[in-house]
C-alpha cells in the first residue's frame, strides 16, 4: 500500500480516537483484487499477537475458476469479522465475549470457562480459536524462548509458562486494539504488500474507509446468517469469492 495511503488512514484513526468511544465503529474493508497471496498479513499478525501453533488470527484462501488459459485464481484474507449480531456472543456460556462500544468484539480471559469452544463451533467464519498451550518448536530438541515469552492482549500481560491465561481459552482477531489504542493502524494493515486492507472509523465521512465502503462491490460473506458482519471485501467476482471457503 502507497505511503499516502497509510498516512490518509493514520489521520484518519488518530481523528477518531478524539471521539468518545461509542461515537466511532472501527470497520477493515479487504479489496481482494489487490490481494497478491504473499501472507505478510497472516505472518505479520502472528509476530504482532505472539499466536500459538493452533491459533491463528488472520489466514489466506485462495480459489481458482475456469479452465486453461483462462484461468482466474483470487486470494481472500479472513479475520473476525466483528459482527454487530455476533453469534459467538451468544453462544458462550461464561458471557466472557462481548461487543465493546466501537465495535469491536473481544473475550475476557479471565471469564472465559474453556467449555471446549461453544464460541468456535458457532462462529460460521471460523474466526475463534482454543489456545491449548501449543508450541511450534515442541518435539524439537528445545522449546524456543520466544515461544515461551510473554503476550500482551487487551491491556494485560500474560505468561506462556505453565497454565495461565490465556492458554485454555477462545482465541480471535481484535483488530490489533492494543495498537488502535496507542493510535497505531494494526498490523495487517501496514504490511500488506498489496495494500489490500482499509481500516477506519465508518461514522467518519471524510474517512478512507467510509468512502470505501460506498463502493457498488462491496461483499458481505455469509449475508444470509445474519450477523451482520463489520469486516467485508471488495471483489469483482462474488461466486469466486465463496469458493475461497468452500
Amino acid at each position: 500500500m502507497s505511503e499516502s495511503i497509510i498516512l490518509r488512514m493514520q489521520k484518519d484513526l488518530e481523528r477518531a480516537l478524539l471521539k468518545p468511544a461509542n461515537k466511532r465503529k472501527w470497520v477493515m474493508l479487504v479489496d481482494v483484487r489487490k490481494c497478491t497471496g504473499c501472507h505478510s498479513c497472516s505472518v505479520a499478525c502472528k509476530a504482532e499477537n505472539k499466536t500459538p501453533e493452533g491459533v491463528n488470527y488472520r489466514w489466506v484462501k485462495e480459489a481458482e475458476d475456469g479452465e486453461f488459459p483462462n484461468v482466474m485464481r483470487i486470494f481472500m484474507p479472513g479475520l473476525c469479522m466483528q459482527c454487530d449480531n455476533a453469534p459467538c456472543i451468544k453462544a458462550c456460556p461464561a458471557g466472557a465475549i462481548y461487543k465493546r462500544e466501537d465495535s469491536i468484539v473481544v473475550i475476557d480471559y479471565s471469564k472465559c470457562q474453556s467449555c471446549g469452544g461453544a464460541a468456535v463451533d458457532a462462529c460460521p467464519y471460523s474466526a475463534i480459536s482454543v489456545d491449548k498451550g501449543n508450541y511450534y518448536t515442541k518435539g524439537t530438541p528445545k522449546i524456543m524462548d520466544y515461544e515461551k515469552g510473554p503476550i500482551f492482549e487487551y491491556g494485560h500481560k500474560y505468561g506462556r509458562v505453565g497454565e495461565n491465561l490465556p492458554i485454555g481459552s477462545c482465541r480471535k482477531c481484535h483488530y490489533c486494539l492494543h495498537r488502535l489504542e496507542m493510535g497505531m493502524l494494526p498490523t495487517c494493515v501496514t504490511t500488506c504488500l498489496g495494500g489490500a486492507n482499509y481500516f477506519g472509523d465508518i461514522n467518519d465521512p471524510e474517512s478512507l474507509v467510509y468512502q470505501k465502503a460506498k463502493e457498488s462491490n462491496v461483499y458481505t460473506f455469509l449475508a444470509g446468517e445474519g450477523t451482520k458482519p463489520t469486516t467485508k471485501y471488495v471483489a469483482d467476482d462474488i461466486e469466486l469469492c465463496k469458493k475461497c471457503h468452500e
